[in-house]
Order: structure tokens, then C-alpha cells, then sequence
């Protein structure tokens, strides 16, 4: 008795779950089509792209260092400050070069000095030896003696020129026009040769340097155009590729790409970058086709992301996804999307799985 009560539960319970099923499936089709705009995938027109990320950097860029040992006396620029080429940023302690300095003097006046009595003495002998007073031999050591003073006299004025090119070092200019990014010693600090003291980059022109794969270098060439993406700004202005490294020994297999900016307008050096590279269709081959769509259609619902395919009866079936590498404004499609699928872009509702469309 007892299992026949169960048993009539549950036919029951499953008589109950079919009618509700039956009620929702009624009421989903008796509800208005929902008024959708549609795209539809296709491998031959979605090409190849090369995506690579980087980061903004400008064309004229120094860190700024000295080849003399001393104290700093001065730092007369702070970051963020522009300058033009040629202006004071530090200066070190030059007491040492002063004193050498005037050394260098002091032998170029004793050097002047013998120089002027070795003259004397040429100018009388090459006279007496024209009147064969003087002999031969005279006049070859007074030819000595005073080419000799002539070359002392060179060597003094010389050192004084290496001095004085020395002082160039304790006095730290700008190479060129731009903006300090950075100073590295303050008033006070022992300057040592090779380090840097204050960094300078030039504002004139800014570039996006990135780095590209082994696997898609290849398809990189001088000239190109490319689509540049300023993350912080959420901006995307045009690029021309210059410049494609051969060689990635340094930097990890990836290679250094380097494109020139359209326009600059309120971009910076430093700011992350992602570029896209389109290549042409007739160096794509097939297997390599890709399925891209806007990001805008995709739908997200936790951790997971789908799409809304549109079938034959113009009903929205959702569909999971597995999502690949973002170009611009569209994003890759790994699995789950096929070539020639109808999906949904924009809804004029809210749209359901299962929900009648009206294409527009």
C-alpha cells in the first residue's frame, strides 16, 4: 500500500513539472519578438591580426651622468620641469680643477718664457751663421734647443685645453629640449663617473615601442600602418611602424617594435600601449583565419561569457564561449562560434535564451 502511494506522488510530481513546462514554453512563444540587430561571422573577411603590447616612450631620451669624481654643489631643476637645450640642471665641485687649472697657467708662462729666449737665441745664431761666425754644429743645437721650447710651449697650452674641457663636466647641461623625468642626486651627494644625475626626455615626439613574438614577426614590415591603444585613456590613435629589430637576444624572444604616433594629444611617456598590427588577407593563409567579434556582444554571466546565435526560426539560443586575444574593439573566438553564424549585437530588449527575435 505504501509504494502504491509513492508511486502515485510521483507521477504526480512529473504530471505537474510537464504542465508548468508546457505553461513557460506557452508563454515564451506568446510573448512580442524582441527587435535585434545581427552580425554574422565569416573567416574570409575577419583576416589575421598581430596584437603586441608595450609602452610609450619618447624618440629623444638621456640619463645624464659625468665623467668627474665630486661633490654636488647644486641641483637647479626638479622633475617635471622643462628645459631647454643648453640650460644649467647641477653643478659639481670644481676646487680641484681650479687648482690645476692654475697650474696649467703657470706652465704655459714658464714655457712662454723659455720659448721667447730659445727664439732670441735662433734669430742670433741663424745671423752669425749667414756671416759664418757660428758653425754648423752651433746652429743644429740651437735649432734643437728651440724647437724644443716651441714644443714645450704646445704641451702647456694643451694641458690647459684638457682642463678646461674637464670643467664641462662639472657643470651638467641639456642636451636637447624636453622634460626632466627624474633627478637622481641632491645637494650634498659624491657624484661618481657613469652615474646618472638627472634624466631628460624630449616632448617634440613620442613613439610606442612594443614587443612582438618570434611566431609573428615575420608578418611585421617597415611602414605599416597600426592601430594604437592608450589603455589609461581608453584612446586609440593611428601608428606608422619605423623601426623592426632582427634580433631578440636581448630582450627575452621578443622583438622591439617601434611606430610613430599620428597624434600625441594628452599622451605621455610611459603609459601601456597595445597595438594592432592588420596584415593583408593574401599572406593569411586559411588555417589561420580567425573569428572575431565585438566585444559588445558578448555576454557575461560570472566566470563564464557566451553570445546569442540567432537560428533558423529567429530564436536567440545562448552559447558559451572560449574567448582568445582582444584586437581593438573586437575579441578572438577559440571555441563555441563557427564561420557564418548569425549572432545578436545590440537588443532593443531583454533578451532570454529562448526568446522569438524580430531581425532588424
Amino acid at each position: 500500500m505504501k509504494n502504491i502511494i509513492t508511486s502515485l506522488a510521483f507521477l504526480s510530481l512529473i504530471g505537474f513539472a510537464t504542465s508548468c513546462s508546457k505553461s513557460e514554453e506557452k508563454t515564451a512563444s506568446e510573448l512580442p519578438a524582441i527587435s535585434v540587430t545581427i552580425n554574422q561571422t565569416s573567416g574570409s573577411n575577419s583576416g589575421k591580426y598581430v596584437t603586441a603590447s608595450g609602452k610609450i616612450e619618447a624618440e629623444n631620451s638621456a640619463n645624464i651622468s659625468t665623467r668627474m669624481m665630486g661633490y654636488v654643489t647644486s641641483v637647479k631643476v626638479k622633475t617635471g620641469e622643462k628645459v631647454t637645450k643648453g640650460q644649467l640642471l647641477a653643478t659639481i665641485s670644481s676646487t680641484d680643477l681650479q687648482a690645476k687649472k692654475a697650474q696649467a697657467e703657470a706652465g704655459i708662462s714658464q714655457a712662454t718664457a723659455s720659448y721667447n729666449s730659445a727664439k732670441r737665441d735662433y734669430d742670433r745664431f741663424t745671423a752669425l751663421f749667414t756671416q759664418k761666425s757660428a758653425s754648423q754644429k752651433e746652429m743644429d743645437d740651437m735649432t734643437t734647443h728651440f724647437e724644443m721650447a716651441k714644443a714645450g710651449l704646445e704641451a702647456a697650452k694643451q694641458m690647459k685645453n684638457e682642463v678646461m674641457a674637464q670643467f664641462s663636466y662639472t657643470n651638467i647641461t641639456a642636451p636637447f629640449s624636453g622634460t626632466v623625468t627624474g633627478t637622481f642626486v641632491k645637494e650634498g651627494d659624491m657624484a661618481n663617473p657613469g652615474m646618472p644625475i638627472v634624466s631628460v626626455e624630449g616632448v617634440s615626439k613620442l613613439q610606442a615601442v612594443v614587443m612582438v613574438s618570434e611566431s609573428e614577426i615575420s608578418n611585421i614590415k617597415n611602414g605599416m600602418t597600426t592601430d594604437v591603444n592608450i589603455k589609461s585613456l581608453d584612446k586609440t590613435v593611428k601608428g606608422k611602424v619605423t623601426e623592426v629589430s632582427t634580433s631578440a637576444r636581448n630582450t627575452g624572444g621578443q622583438y622591439i617594435v617601434k611606430i610613430d604616433l599620428d597624434k600625441t594629444e594628452n599622451i605621455l611617456s610611459g603609459m601601456f600601449v597595445n597595438a594592432v598590427f592588420p596584415i593583408e588577407k593574401s599572406e593569411v593563409k586559411s588555417e589561420n583565419q580567425m573569428v572575431l567579434i565585438p566585444q559588445e556582444a558578448v555576454v557575461n554571466q560570472g566566470q563564464l561569457k557566451g553570445i546569442y546565435v540567432v537560428n533558423e526560426d529567429n530564436t536567440a539560443i545562448l552559447r558559451w564561449l572560449r574567448l582568445g586575444k582582444t584586437y581593438g574593439n573586437n575579441i578572438e573566438v577559440l571555441s563555441g562560434l563557427t564561420s557564418g553564424e548569425k549572432y545578436v549585437v545590440k537588443t532593443d530588449g531583454r533578451l532570454f535564451n529562448g526568446a522569438k527575435v524580430s531581425v532588424q
